[in-house]
């Protein structure tokens, strides 16, 4: 892959990433952050991920990987798998003249996602809520931190976070 696979997600420090089909939290810092962060770029979600955004973002290319081949909406891309989802965000990207392909998760779309991801972009919750949904385990021994900025809680924000971008070091693997 010519163009770079970035994890983007919020975690809790208990890996929580949903529940309920909605964030545990309100953050309004990292909510601007997604948006500067994905703008002008495709981003991968998985089906129930993007159900819970509840539309297509404007200012960028939706592709929603699921397995349900019936799943038709308008206004985003569909693939059934991977190797499908991340051809079309290349070549999305190049139209686009973006820089990134981004992973928007949840969950599952991580797990798959992250064995690729050339970065990650975190944004590291000083909370432990209740969730249904996990951001996978992955090895921070592969990883080198290149950024990092806390913030208090406090305004918009319910919780302290840190926003930490991470690149990989070693363990890339190939589709």
């Amino acid at each position: 892959m010519s163009v770079p696979l970035v994890i983007l997600a919020a975690v809790a420090r208990n890996r929580v990433i949903g529940r309920d089909n909605d964030m545990p939290w309100r953050l309004s810092s990292d909510l601007k952050r997604f948006k500067e962060v994905t703008m002008g770029k495709p981003l991968i979600v998985g089906r129930r991920n993007h159900a819970a955004i509840g539309r297509a973002l404007p200012g960028r290319e939706t592709i929603v990987l699921t397995r349900d081949r019936k799943f038709r909406e308008g206004g985003v891309h569909v693939a059934h798998d991977l190797k499908d989802a991340l051809g079309l965000a290349e070549a999305l990207a190049e139209e686009m003249g973006a820089d990134e392909i981004i992973s928007a998760g949840g969950g599952e779309i991580y797990a798959l996602t992250i064995p690729l991801a050339q970065r990650m972009r975190l944004t590291e919750i000083d909370a432990e809520p209740e969730g249904d949904v996990l951001f996978p385990e992955y090895n921070p021994a592969e990883w080198r931190e290149t950024f990092r900025e806390a913030h208090p809680a406090g305004g918009r924000d319910d919780h302290a976070f840190v926003f930490r971008d991470l690149v990989r070091e070693r363990g890339l693997k190939r589709l």
